[in-house]
């Protein structure tokens, strides 16, 4: 995951070198990479719970046939969003307010970047199905290569190592999406080596529409929830821009660096998920209950370890990006609410992938979008803007809201009523 979130800004990082109208531009475009990215996880998700509780209920072969029919599926939602950047790219970047070199960067690094974006649709989804079957070394080296090749080929474009000339975005665009396109071959080949032909039970002509009913029916709800935080969090920074902008430099650098705090408490959520999704396939459910606090517990105490980290550095850490008192300041107060946040943020997402895991979608998905938007967007601004509590007040707003979410999910881990939602 670590691996993951820099190669979304292995591009940006190193454009600060060659122009700040590049990366202004880029930074633009993969506002809507990432939204896609996004959007591509209802297949992966979906593909992750159902294979992992065949796998556990000894199902291999219907497990396999699955993975085939996932990964069908992410390459034609690929394609879809494909044309969409290839046809659609100035209708996208018309509301933003660039510059028109920027605008010119901007059309170019979507063209190549999301021109081939379907490359990391099914790269999504075999990378799941590999972390489904507990190959999760695989991942990261796939992943490491990706972002090597990434880092090597960015390089070369923009400082014209080996003589080779700067091509600036451009450059930029077409090394990434050749990355992941090696990076897509690779994952393929240790597929086929893990797992086996997992396109050799699957026919087009007579393509098993029930497996993606399945998928649909788990993967959307988890997709949705994803989609309304990631609207969620644009709601929260135009609602600090409004407040200050030592308050809006002080949200995003607390924000980047809450980033490595969030990679503990997911990956933790992540291989609960799978351990509880194989078990829920062989019913094993007085053992899924104990795994699950369990896994909550362990989330709790390291993600508050973290966050407690964090805090204890977090003059210097702010100093990487400012030598502002007032915002090294604030951000420590920030840093200091982030150890009850994150701990909170843990008890919810680890029950929720959890119950993600034996089928029981969305009553999560719906409590997180009603408690996010009824309690995290609504008392952030209220204590922000109406109390005048400042940044003070957002993170109280988003406490409240994880907090909240995880005491409802923990009486619905206890009410037991996901022994019934097992995939068949």
């Amino acid at each position: 995951m670590l691996l993951l979130m820099l190669m979304g800004n292995i591009d940006v990082i190193m454009l600060t070198r060659y122009s700040e109208n590049a990366v202004a531009a880029v930074g633009v475009s993969n506002q809507f990479i990432n939204f896609a990215i996004i959007m591509f996880g209802f297949v992966s998700s979906g593909a992750t719970v159902i294979i992992a509780q065949y796998l556990g209920a000894s199902k291999r072969e219907e497990a396999k046939k699955v993975a085939g029919i996932a990964i069908y599926c992410s390459l034609v939602f690929g394609f879809v969003v494909t044309f969409v950047f290839l046809f659609a790219r100035d209708i996208l970047l018309m509301p933003m307010t660039l510059y028109d070199d920027m605008v010119q960067s901007a059309n170019t690094f979507l063209l190549w970047v999301g021109g081939f974006i379907f490359l990391q649709a099914a790269l999504t989804t075999i990378n799941a199905i590999l972390r489904s079957y507990g190959f999760t070394k695989d991942t990261l080296v796939v992943t490491l290569i990706m972002n090597i090749l990434s880092l090597i080929g960015n390089a070369i474009v923009l400082f014209g190592f080996f003589g080779f000339p700067v091509l600036g975005v451009f450059g930029v665009a077409v090394t990434t999406s050749i990355s992941r396109g090696i990076a897509l071959v690779l994952a393929l080949y240790i597929l086929y080596k893990r797992v086996g032909n997992v396109f050799a039970g699957v026919s087009i002509t007579k393509f098993p529409v029930v497996y993606v009913k399945k998928i649909i029916a788990i993967g959307v709800p988890a997709a949705g929830e994803n989609l309304s935080f990631s609207g969620y969090q644009v709601f929260i920074t135009a609602v600090v821009t409004g407040i200050s902008a030592t308050a809006l430099s002080t949200h995003v650098y607390t924000r980047t660096l809450g980033i490595f705090m969030f990679l503990i408490t997911f990956s933790i959520s992540q291989g609960g998920q799978i351990i509880i999704g194989h078990l829920m396939g062989g019913k094993e459910y007085d053992e899924i209950y104990r795994r699950c606090f369990l896994y909550t517990k362990i989330g709790v105490v390291a993600s508050g370890l973290s966050a407690l980290v964090f805090f204890l550095l977090s003059a210097p850490l702010l100093g990487i990006f400012t030598d502002n008192p007032e915002i090294i300041r604030l951000g420590g107060i920030i840093f200091g609410m982030f150890i009850i946040l994150e701990m909170g943020r843990a008890l919810n997402l680890v029950i929720i992938s959890s119950l993600r895991a034996v089928g029981d979608v969305r009553f999560p998905a719906i409590v997180g979008i009603c408690s996010m938007w009824g309690i995290g967007a609504f008392s952030a601004f209220v204590f922000a803007v109406v109390f005048e509590m400042g940044l003070i007040g957002i993170v109280i707003g988003a406490i409240a809201d994880e907090c909240f979410r995880g005491i409802v999910m923990i009486f619905r881990w206890k009410s037991k009523k996901w022994v019934t939602m097992g995939v068949e």
